[in-house]
């Protein structure tokens, strides 16, 4: 089972690595993930993923994995991280 995660993050210097880094330590595989960037011209810029993933061994809480990325800094804003689609 397949499930997909929106995340709002800065745009920052090894944000994305560190995001990435999260998910697959957390026993997860990125399925696929598209990304926007916003500019403001500032400070405030950011970029928005939405993250396609899978537990590897099934017995993962997508859930659990939303919790854990909403701690990593940098992270503005995530949601429907229990939104499943058929794998």
């Amino acid at each position: 089972m397949s499930n997909t995660i929106h995340i709002q993050i800065d745009r920052a210097d090894g944000s994305l690595q560190r995001l990435i880094g999260l998910v697959e330590r957390r026993g997860f595989e990125i399925h696929g993930m598209s990304m926007t960037d916003f500019h403001t011209g500032m400070a405030g810029d950011w970029r928005t993923l939405t993250l396609n993933v899978a537990s590897r061994d099934g017995t993962r809480c997508v859930d659990n994995l939303g919790r854990q990325i909403d701690r990593l800094f940098g992270v503005r804003r995530i949601e429907d991280t229990a939104s499943a689609n058929a794998a």
